[in-house]
């Protein structure tokens, strides 16, 4: 197919030339009917935002630009059918585990996968069986997927319909994904992958292999976080006979907008004629000289090295014993540089496919940011808590007994002991560090008090004073 043709913007464009006169939805009619204040900011934008009119298709039933578009994306990702998502990745993590999993089904789940995931099983009052992964010392987390835990969850629960993957973690790291694939479907098992951050390794080397080329059965990408569309636009792609696609179409159909954003749905279509004609011969020498700058701001804080697992797009620096990275975050927030991400002890910086800012300001910038750091008080070591998680666990309530259980509020320091009625989940990353459903542990305790002291964010109400937890017998 012809990459270079972008089918659902051209048909906005055409539409808008043709200066309709607007009677129906959306009620700003182009851009004509709207705030004083931020018309000029939003004008271009609303004059591509439509409806279902003639000419524009409907993305529930496609059947002429927007199934274009959707094939050119599907014929780019070498898939059997791509979807267009309005609702992000969110709404296609939903709809994979609703389409393989049915109440009471087992499905085997990495530990460390995003909050919307745990929304899933829920919904679908599915059997979860987590998987911890292991921890790397070259990066200070655990990232690690053991394809042997892997094959052995699936002797143990041979019931399973799917195997569910998070695959980079946030900050870009990989693991051997196609011996967990190829260990999975020998069982007659299909993958499913949430693959948020890693809608550019489609493109190849320098960046790692596609979980899509490495096999998966079903994959989502959040195209907004890493290739040039808008926040909420992600693909999500079938590539196997194993999944039932009328059900997937039926979940995206319930889960998604009846009213979906077409800006959102032409910056799918141009992100991926973005990534269609993208050459990613200057990536490395534009990676390499990013990370020179970033040098600078040693010893406080230090690059970690990237391996071939890594992500080059994905810069952590890595706070020196007793320095705190939160506190050096606000360092560099108040000379404007602004990171994706902070733990206790590391920073995460996200590049573009292509620099976003003038290398004389970010060298600038960055030079201020060191002379700041110096004047950082350091503290005792800091130390990470560990955590004693189980390398293979069920919840301790399944999610038909949560439902029929009522809850109280209890401080933390009545809380070990009882099964969390909500998830503890510090944003971002937003992956929960306490499953709803879970036994909360001593250790728990121990390391939520050093989150809080070190100024974590969490998307918990009274998180710093306590959690919910179910009543009764479960307690």
């Amino acid at each position: 197919m012809d990459q270079t043709w972008t089918p659902l913007y051209d048909a906005l464009i055409e539409k808008n030339e043709e200066h309709p006169i607007s009677f129906h939805v959306p009620g700003h009619k182009y851009g004509k009917v709207f705030s004083s204040k931020g018309g000029n900011d939003f004008r271009s934008l609303l004059q591509l935002d439509a409806t279902e009119i003639a000419g524009l298709d409907d993305l529930h039933a496609p059947e002429g630009v927007i199934k274009q578009a959707q094939q050119l994306t599907s014929d780019l990702f070498r898939t059997d059918e791509s979807f267009f998502l309005v609702n992000g990745t969110t709404s296609g993590n939903l709809a994979m585990i609703l389409t393989v999993c049915n109440a009471g089904d087992t499905i085997i789940v990495q530990r460390n996968c995003h909050k919307s995931v745990l929304n899933g099983l829920e919904l679908a009052g599915a059997q979860p069986v987590f998987l911890s992964p292991d921890f790397e010392e070259e990066t200070g987390r655990y990232s690690k997927v053991d394809s042997t835990l892997v094959e052995q969850a699936l002797h143990e629960f041979p019931q399973a319909k799917a195997v569910f993957l998070t695959y980079p973690d946030y900050f870009g790291r990989t693991f051997d994904i196609e011996d967990i694939i190829t260990k999975a479907h020998a069982c007659g098992v299909p993958v499913l992958v949430d693959e948020a951050h890693g809608v550019h390794f489609q493109l190849g080397s320098p960046f790692p292999s596609s979980a899509l080329d490495l096999g998966a059965d079903m994959v989502v990408q959040s195209a907004h976080k890493m290739a040039p569309a808008m926040t909420m636009a992600s693909y999500l792609h079938v590539n196997s006979k194993r999944i039932a696609v009328h059900l997937l179409r039926h979940y995206l159909q319930m889960l998604q907008s009846s009213s979906p954003s077409y800006p959102l749905m032409v910056s799918l279509d141009l992100a991926r004629h973005f990534l269609a004609n993208y050459s990613v011969r200057g990536v490395m020498p534009y990676v390499k000289r990013v990370r020179q700058v970033f040098e600078t701001v040693a010893p406080e804080l230090f690059l970690l090295p990237l391996t071939g697992k890594d992500d080059p797009l994905k810069i952590t620096l890595q706070a020196a014993d007793g320095v705190s990275a939160f506190e050096a975050a606000r360092v560099f927030e108040a000379a404007g540089v602004y990171p994706e991400l902070t733990t206790p002890t590391q920073l995460l910086f996200i590049l573009g496919l292509t620099p976003s800012f003038e290398w004389e300001d970010l060298e600038k910038r960055l030079a201020g940011v060191n002379c700041q750091l110096k004047k950082i008080t350091r503290h005792a070591t800091i130390k990470t808590v560990p955590l004693e998680i189980s390398r293979m666990e069920t919840l301790a309530m399944s999610y038909s007994e949560m439902a029929g259980s009522s809850s109280q509020f209890v401080e933390w320091k009545n809380a070990c002991g009882h099964v969390a009625a909500e998830p503890v989940i510090p944003y971002p990353p937003g992956i929960p560090f306490i499953m709803k459903g879970e036994s909360i542990r001593t250790d728990h305790l121990t390391r939520m008090k050093f989150l809080i002291k070190e100024g974590t964010r969490f998307q918990n109400n009274n998180i710093e004073l306590g959690i919910r937890v179910f009543k009764g017998e479960w307690s």
